[in-house]
């Protein structure tokens, strides 16, 4: 093919040959006799043959028409299938589904999330890529990325589930210097984990009811990169450490763990869908993505 042809005109000259006439064309397409007209003989000018013989009375096909319109059938036929193809994956959740979530949320949110998933569209398969670095969604082949935080990229198309509060926790068995932590700046001699993952891990901001705002930097002996694992550190008694809230709510609950200077609070995060530069989203996206809104819904209320 030295060019590109519009394929619009195979569905005019398949309605002429079909109703028998370009005024019952043009009646069952929505448009003017003489655009049909038009179109049949671009058409025959592109391929440089007569399709249609046409008389006041009717329209015959010829010999080169009736050989077209074969092939333009089977091309008309499968455009409707691709149709209801893409119509389907766009109103019922079918396929696989691959998305990329950080290390702690992935786990203790989303993990469970896919599960409820699958039970509810078990044709759907899922694949989830845990990792605390920013996955490319096109390279990746990902459906949607998870972030947790602050979006460093405004061009991104993103869309915000929820929050959360960044809480200083320690260990359930309260050691006695707990007492003394009163103030923020208490803070600088007590043993800290920091969480490498973090560009600035040790410069924290407070604030409380009445405005007051303190800068504190921390002092720590021990690093890790994993807010699971900075957790299971401080539940040993490695000292205190800023954790996200979803991870930690539960063994708040259960005492493993202690809110320190509850009255003081620290800058929240985001929780955010990140979705790759496309016009249409599949359902097994956008039902996900509202699956998940949900939970973050009921987890603000909780």
């Amino acid at each position: 093919m030295s060019k590109a042809h519009n394929l619009n005109r195979l569905a005019y000259f398949a309605a002429v040959v079909e109703t028998g006439s370009f005024t019952n064309a043009a009646e069952r397409l929505g448009v003017t006799k003489a655009v049909v007209s038009s179109q049949v003989t671009q058409l025959e000018q592109e391929l440089k043959a007569t399709l249609l013989v046409r008389n006041t009375r009717k329209v015959s096909v010829t010999e080169a028409g009736q050989l077209f319109y074969t092939r333009c059938t089977s091309i008309l036929n499968e455009a409707e299938e691709a149709f209801n193809e893409l119509s389907q994956l766009t109103e019922q959740p079918v396929g696989t589904l691959r998305m990329t979530a950080p290390n702690d949320y992935g786990a203790a949110i989303v993990a469970p999330l896919v599960a409820a998933f699958r039970r509810q569209y078990p044709d759907c398969r899922v694949e989830l890529y845990l990792g605390d670095d920013h996955s490319d969604l096109m390279a990746g082949d990902l459906d949607l990325a998870i972030r947790v935080g602050w979006l460093r990229d405004s061009t991104l198309l993103a869309r915000k589930m929820g929050g959360f509060r960044q809480l200083l926790v320690g260990t359930g068995d309260s050691p006695l210097w707990f007492d003394d932590i009163r103030h923020p700046n208490d803070l600088s001699a007590v043993s800290f984990v920091a969480n490498k993952a973090l560009p600035d891990p040790l410069h924290w901001l407070f604030e409380n009811s009445a405005s007051e705002t303190v800068s504190v930097k921390l002092q720590s002996d021990l690093s890790i990169d994993s807010a699971p694992a900075i957790m299971a550190a401080v539940k040993e008694g490695a000292g205190l450490a800023i954790l996200p809230d979803y991870l930690v709510r539960d063994h708040l609950a259960s005492g493993a763990l202690t809110h320190v200077l509850p009255d003081w609070h620290l800058p929240e995060g985001g929780i955010f869908v990140v979705f790759p530069a496309s016009k249409f989203r599949a359902a097994k996206v956008s039902v996900f993505t509202e699956m998940l809104r949900q939970a973050e819904k009921r987890r603000g209320r909780g």
